[in-house]
């Protein structure tokens, strides 16, 4: 079983924005799967379906982007799933281009909060992960109101089309492990 979990933010305000990409390639996969990401438990809105023949829960945490790491440990434990090789987790990364994506096996946060919750709360930082690029913040602004800010009408196709790439990479990472996932996928636009 894979448990393939978007970060974002709860609430209406943080909708579509550039520290939601998690919450929107999560329902880009259950569109494109038929999964109904709408039962609330382990502090997460959720779905179970399968994808390649293969059980999933797509996940996307209700705790804030700096607290993620509560409601990953708490479906890790619930299902019994190992971090190391079915745990995949999304999100934004401001180092990438709009629309690029970058899969790791591990690393370190890198200075994104959600992340560094998650690997408090996992004791390491072995576990896949798909960043999504929305951009250098322009200089002088704020990070926290650049990531949460909208994205331009100008990028909003590529992130689309970034979204349903993620969705393909969570395939390729289930079929054919993260390592062809890195090949076919890291800094491809």
């Amino acid at each position: 079983m894979y448990i393939i979990v978007g970060l974002g933010n709860p609430t209406k305000e943080y909708a579509h924005t550039r520290h939601n990409v998690g919450f929107d390639t999560i329902d880009q996969i259950a569109d494109k799967h038929n999964i109904a990401v709408t039962e609330k438990k382990h502090k997460a809105v959720y779905g179970r379906g399968y994808i390649q023949g293969q059980k999933v829960i797509l996940a996307k945490p209700q705790t804030f982007m700096n607290l993620s790491g509560e409601s990953v440990r708490s479906l890790i434990d619930y299902y019994k799933a190992d971090e190391e090789s079915e745990l995949i987790v999304i999100y934004d990364d401001i180092s990438l281009e709009p629309g690029q994506l970058r899969i790791r096996k591990k690393g370190s946060a890198g200075g994104h909060n959600g992340i560094k919750n998650i690997i408090a709360h996992l004791g390491h930082d072995t576990f896949v992960r798909i960043k999504v690029g929305v951009g250098e913040k322009p200089k002088g602004y704020d990070l926290a109101d650049y990531v949460l800010s909208h994205f331009p009408k100008a990028e909003q196709e590529a992130m689309n089309d970034a979204f349903a790439r993620a969705g393909e990479a969570v395939e390729v990472i289930m079929t054919d492990g993260p390592d062809e996932a890195m090949n076919r996928f890291n800094g491809k636009k």
